[in-house]
């Protein structure tokens, strides 16, 4: 098989014919139908995120049919289309898993960090952390789902906790807001849409999509929001969704890594706003979210690439050229 290998941090990756992997006892093989370009394999990439194993093989947003089935699995079958997430493994038994906070295992693995991901023509994974997928999302479709939707999902529903959220605030319109922001339109909430400086393009899907508003980041809203999401690694964003947010409001950072959060005034947090993160994600996450993205029509803005133009997805991503969601296909 090819699979597009990290070698060294802050270096491309590199196309190798590998053998295709086997599966062992618990995990199953899957042909690689698609695979999304997330942020995280850009932090990866770069070398934001320290290397987990030497020689990995990114990309965790995996669309793909079983193939192989290794010892002990129930419940699969040759053929079936299944996704592969961002979360490859839990312990089961540390303190979060005991709790179902999966997302919080003490000895957690990762799709493309700890073990090899979906930038290759197949996979082996963890047979119990892979699920089937609804019909009505063709393959490109439904890959950036299984990071983006799934962890855009988790933070919008932390943000509404408590309810009363109306005006909904998306800071850094890619991959995740693009997906979230038409399921949370569906749900009735307005959204506001927040950019690179001068990224048309961004903006103008955003308005396409239904946002009732688009600007850059550091302008201030029309209206006084009731929660911000923030995708975009940019520290020095909190400060600025916080005065944005009305009080009792909440701001949640949505992504595995940012740059520092400078210094604010207490100002910005009193009134009982909330600052608080989202990590990782839950199987229950994907079976919460998938049919309810499908009944709602929340569809992908895809760009596609071949898998050994990898590469230049990530140059992409890293330059912003990237609207909506880039997807490898081998």
């Amino acid at each position: 098989m090819l699979g597009m290998v990290l070698k060294t941090p802050r270096h491309p990756l590199v196309a190798e014919a590998l053998p295709d992997p086997e599966p062992g006892p618990g995990e199953l093989r899957l042909r690689i139908r698609a695979c999304g370009v997330c942020r995280t394999d850009l932090h990866i990439a770069d070398g934001e995120l320290e290397p987990r194993r030497a020689g990995v093989i990114p990309g965790h947003e995996i669309v793909g049919v079983v193939d192989a089935i290794g010892p002990g699995v129930t419940g699969v079958t040759l053929g079936e289309r299944r996704g592969a997430p961002w979360l490859g493994g839990a312990c089961g038994t540390c303190r979060y898993c005991r709790e179902g906070r999966e997302n919080l295992c003490d000895a957690p693995e990762f799709t493309g960090w700890t073990r090899d991901g979906g930038y290759a023509e197949a996979v082996v994974a963890r047979a119990d952390f892979t699920f089937p997928l609804p019909e009505g999302l063709s393959d490109v479709d439904a890959a950036p789902l299984l990071c983006a939707g799934l962890i855009g999902f988790r933070a919008w529903r932390m943000a509404c906790e408590g309810g009363g959220v109306q005006r909904l605030g998306l800071y850094g319109f890619g991959a995740a807001a693009h997906l979230l922001a038409q399921l949370a339109i569906h749900e009735g909430q307005a959204v506001y849409a927040f950019t690179r400086h001068g990224d048309e393009p961004a903006q103008r899907l955003a308005r396409e999509l239904g946002c009732v508003w688009a600007g850059p980041s550091e302008a201030r809203p029309p209206d006084e929001l009731d929660a911000a999401i923030l995708f975009a690694p940019v520290g020095d964003l909190v400060p600025l969704a916080l005065a944005a947010v009305r009080k009792g409001g909440s701001v949640v950072c949505g992504g595995i890594h940012m740059s520092d959060i400078p210094r604010f005034a207490y100002d910005l947090l009193w009134g009982e706003r909330r600052l608080v993160s989202v990590a990782n994600l839950t199987r229950q996450d994907a079976i919460d979210y998938l049919p309810r993205a499908v009944a709602d029509g929340v569809r992908a803005h895809v760009t596609a690439y071949p898998l050994a133009e990898a590469n230049a997805a990530l140059d992409d991503l890293r330059a912003g050229r990237v609207v909506g969601a880039a997807v490898l296909t081998p």
